[in-house]
This record gives C-alpha cells, sequence and structure tokens, in this order.
C-alpha cells in the first residue's frame, strides 16, 4: 500500500524543518501559505504569506537557541486536502524546557500546503514558556 501523496508531502515538510531545510520547507508551500499559532505569546498569532511562516519558524529556533525538536507521530489524511499530523515537541530556553504533544491541521490544494492550523495541549504553559526570558 503506497503512501498518500498528502502524507508524503507532510512528512517532507517535518523532515525539513527538523533539519532546518527553510528552502525546501518554502518549495511545499504556497507563496500565500498562512500559518496560525494558538495562544497569546510573543509569538502567537496569524503569519501571511511563505516568507513570513518560514520567518516564524526561524524565530522559533532562534528563541530557543537551536533546541526545538519535533517528533511526528504520525500522519492522517481524508484525500479531499486535510491531514492532521500528531507530534510531540521538545523546546528549551535558558532554565526551562517544554515537552508537549500537539498536532498540525493542514489545507493542501495542487500539492502544496495553503494552511497550517497549530494545536497544542496546554496553551497557557505554552504561552509560559515561549514569553519567558530568553
Amino acid at each position: 500500500m503506497s503512501e498518500h501523496p498528502d502524507s508524503a508531502l507532510v512528512r517532507q515538510g517535518y523532515d525539513a524543518f527538523g533539519r532546518g531545510d527553510m528552502a525546501t520547507l518554502g518549495s511545499l508551500m504556497m507563496s500565500d501559505c498562512a500559518y496560525h499559532l494558538p495562544g497569546s505569546s510573543q509569538v502567537s498569532g496569524h503569519y501571511k504569506g511563505r516568507d513570513n511562516v518560514l520567518s516564524l519558524f526561524g524565530r522559533l529556533h532562534e528563541l530557543t537557541g537551536g533546541s526545538l525538536r519535533v517528533d511526528l507521530d504520525g500522519v492522517f489524511v481524508d484525500g479531499r486536502g486535510h491531514a492532521v499530523a500528531a507530534h510531540k515537541w521538545y523546546a528549551e530556553r535558558e532554565d526551562r524546557g517544554i515537552e508537549m504533544r500537539g498536532c498540525l491541521l493542514f489545507t493542501i490544494v495542487g500539492g502544496k500546503i495553503s494552511d497550517i492550523d497549530e494545536c497544542v495541549e496546554d496553551i497557557d504553559q505554552t504561552d509560559g514558556f515561549w514569553d519567558a526570558p530568553g
């Protein structure tokens, strides 16, 4: 049984993110891709446009001194342009660390990512981590 193309696309994105390969990651997104990060921290909000999304990813890596890591648990697709990727993410900022489950909800159009919604296990804990001094 072969992997669905939407699942393969999401897996390729996770792999590129993990390697810090923003060029490959950007090539998987539409130019007007949007990313929605929950909560009310300094990084929360809606990011519109591939360059803004990639800048956010760079900022997350910068804030964590490169310690941000995401372990993919699974990708689930509906065959109509939607995918859900479950994962666990880890990061450190000075004297605090975080380990949390979450997921990304993808909308895929024409083989490219057009929209990403992030969900986290605990928004308050996530906000506290990103707003910690660093």
